[in-house]
């Protein structure tokens, strides 16, 4: 009854993120009841897996006890305490300086918002200070990557290249652009890596030339591009993305909104190629999505060029009511422990690499055209002929029933509405959890192999 009561009150009242209104109002929603370790409990009493970590974020898994015993703490002792009126907190000023310390080179300066949207939103707003403050604000355009995802916000949401994010919003803006992604799978230049990286640098100095130096002030990107299908650039392409942003006098930003925090088997993802951004945004991991928390980590000549321009009295006019927020900011702390003393991020690395070697195994299988990942950020995707990578017509929405066939054999993934499915299970995994991740997979897509319509479309 309490369920039922909980489906018709969602109906009247509550708007979702990024779905059909209309649609959810026939279908109703799943509600979730509990969860512990890597395992969800909804209302109805079934018991999943989380094989998406929630939404990217609950890397540490559920109900870590120092994780609620420091938000509990934190409440007791105080609330809230604003930043404004240089006021602070010790958990905001030590969350600050233990990112400090963990973020590669003199990545040094944190502001703290409410998760990625935000966090993209302020990057953007210091970007255009800087520029104004070195006396270039003509600097105002920003180039990123199809398929690339950096938040649903006004200014997010047209540096995203996702089709929803813009139908309806008035979105991409005229300062907006991009290049193609970096997808091996399906770039023109195949499976030649140095060929894809080449092909990138040249976009990116083409666009540049195209939009004019003077005026191009950042490049942002996702070292492995998360929303738009999990798409994993070839080694090198992120370095040699950052030296010739540095080459074009163009900031150049790290996007680890969902790739930070030992999701790629490092810290950062920025790790793997000893790549040091001007900017980094984050979120996610940075909580372990227990509180909502989001940073821009921003390095010291970005930081120092726009303190000098603003002067020693006049204040810089950018500010969140819960930046820094003491329990959000305690949650980071006792995440952070988890990940640097508890060994999180070193099972991470382990616990990625099974579950490549797993989804791997399932390359072979009729429906998996590509296998890939990195750590424990993951896709497979589906195709309705391997040999021309041919994708299933959409009228098929695959998507939606994949994720209903998975959740029935008590598996959450993610179900893109192009056939793929990504993978992002919590840290904590143990091995017999990833096998049984990929268990639950091979026999999801055994299953919508025998749909009629499905088998139908296979060339």
């Amino acid at each position: 009854m309490l369920s039922n009561s909980l489906v018709e009150l969602d109906r009247r009242h509550l708007i979702h993120p990024v779905a059909s209104y209309r649609g959810h109002e026939e279908r109703g929603v799943t509600v979730l009841q509990s969860a512990k370790g890597v395992f969800v409990t909804d209302a109805q009493g079934r018991e999943l897996i989380d094989g998406f970590a929630g939404l990217w974020c609950v890397n540490a898994g559920y109900g870590q006890p120092s994780v609620v015993a420091a938000a509990t703490e934190q409440m007791q002792r105080l609330a809230y305490a604003t930043g404004y009126f240089d006021l602070g907190s010790e958990p905001s000023i030590r969350l600050a300086a233990e990112l400090a310390d963990l973020t590669p080179g003199d990545l040094s300066r944190v502001y703290f918002t409410l998760g990625g949207s935000d966090a993209v939103d302020s990057a953007v707003r210091f970007i255009r200070y800087y520029f104004n403050a070195l006396g270039k604000p003509e600097k105002k355009q920003v180039i990123t990557l199809e398929q690339g995802y950096h938040g649903s916000s006004t200014t997010g949401s047209g540096l995203t290249a996702l089709p929803v994010f813009h139908k309806g919003f008035d979105v991409p803006l005229p300062w907006q652009h991009r290049i193609p992604s970096p997808f091996p799978y399906r770039s023109p230049e195949g499976e030649d890596h140095r060929a894809v990286t080449a092909a990138s640098v040249a976009a990116l100095r083409d666009k540049v030339a195209e939009l004019g130096a003077d005026t191009v002030a950042a490049f942002f990107c996702e070292p492995v591009q998360g929303s738009g299908g999990v798409i994993v650039p070839p080694d090198g392409w992120l370095r040699a993305m950052r030296e010739t942003c540095r080459e074009l006098g163009i900031l150049f930003v790290a996007d680890e909104v969902i790739t930070g925090f030992g999701r790629t088997g490092t810290m950062f993802a920025c790790e793997h190629e000893g790549v040091v951004p001007d900017l980094m945004t984050m979120a996610k991991g940075l909580t372990s999505g227990y509180v909502p928390m989001g940073a821009v980590v921003m390095s010291e000549p970005v930081y120092q060029a726009i303190a000098d321009g603003a002067g020693p009295d006049a204040p810089v006019g950018h500010g969140f009511t819960y930046s820094g927020h003491p329990v959000s900011a305690a949650v980071g702390l006792a995440v952070l422990k988890l990940y640097t003393e508890g060994g999180l991020v070193e099972n991470g690395r382990r616990m990625g690499e099974r579950l490549m070697a797993g989804l791997g195994a399932l390359a072979g299988h009729p429906l998996v055209g590509e296998a890939r990942g990195r750590g424990m950020l993951a896709a497979l995707e589906l195709v309705s002929h391997k040999d021309e990578k041919r994708k299933f017509d959409p009228a098929l929405k695959l998507g939606e029933r994949i994720f209903a066939c998975a959740y029935e054999n008590g598996l959450i993934v993610r179900a893109f509405p192009d056939g793929v499915i990504g993978f992002a299970p919590p840290l904590t995994c143990t091995p017999d959890e990833i096998d049984l991740i990929v268990e639950r997979t091979r026999k999801t897509l055994d299953q919508v192999l025998d749909w009629a319509d499905i088998r139908k479309s296979l060339g």
